[in-house]
């Protein structure tokens, strides 16, 4: 029931319910986004192809500030799937003064090759930019936060449970910074610890290439300290993708 009370606390504060940071609104713009696209084939002696997108949009209403992303992977290496992903998240942010805001944000995500059908993870709390010029930024947030996971059939059948969830600490550490005058480098950590930690570190290099088009480079890492059986603990993604700004 307190897992419930929570929950519905921190639904309540959220005027739109992401990961936070996409902080590409630039002047006085409200709205801007982000596309980012990235696909391989090969055929003949080894048939493999994979796709990863994503679509970031940020929205700026007074003191607040809303982000949605939607992000896709799907690989296939020899008409067998190998790899696939789904997230949705959306967050709020109400800037206090400056330097300091207050979040509120939910997520889903589906990624079968866990052995979760999907999880959900929800958190408010408290946001501090530590550093916020031109060409650099750094900021932290913390807060609690619930995590949802449903195992999917037959990995429910395995563990003798079907869900899995847990009140936990959610937090964000963001840096960015411009590299010359048109590349970019972001290192992203968010981290839900509660009765195990669920990790994930974001590396990313973006190059301008003409106008609003440039290409990212980008190695995420995702780890979870108390894997279901006969999965890892850590996953690796590393992707190059174009990115188009709007």
């Amino acid at each position: 029931m307190n897992k419930l009370l929570l929950t519905a606390a921190i639904t309540l504060t959220m005027p739109f319910a992401a990961h936070a940071g996409s902080d590409f609104v630039e002047g006085d713009a409200t709205f801007a986004g982000e596309a980012e696209l990235g696909a391989t084939l090969t055929t003949g002696n080894t048939d493999t192809s994979s796709l990863k997108a994503r679509l970031a949009l940020k929205q700026e209403l007074g003191n607040w500030e809303n982000q949605y992303v939607l992000e896709g992977l799907y690989k296939e290496d020899t008409e067998e799937v190998t790899a696939k992903r789904y997230f949705f998240g959306v967050q709020g942010d109400y800037q206090i003064n400056d330097v300091s805001y207050a979040f509120a944000n939910t997520n889903y995500e589906v990624d079968p090759f866990t052995g979760y059908d999907f999880t959900s993870t929800t958190s408010a709390g408290y946001g501090y930019r530590f550093i916020d010029t031109e060409r650099m930024s750094l900021k932290a947030e913390a807060g609690p936060g619930y995590i949802y996971q449903q195992l999917d059939d037959e990995t429910s059948l395995a563990e003798g449970y079907d869900s899995d969830d847990s009140i936990v600490l959610h937090a964000v550490v963001d840096f960015q910074t411009k590299v010359g005058e048109s590349s970019k480098f972001q290192q992203k950590f968010v981290a839900d610890w509660g009765e195990k930690l669920d990790g994930r570190s974001e590396t990313s290099l973006t190059a301008n290439i003409i106008g609003a088009l440039a290409m990212k480079f980008a190695v995420i890492v995702r780890y979870n300290s108390d894997p279901l059986d006969d999965k890892k603990s850590t996953d690796t993604e590393t992707n190059m993708t174009l990115l188009y700004s709007f």
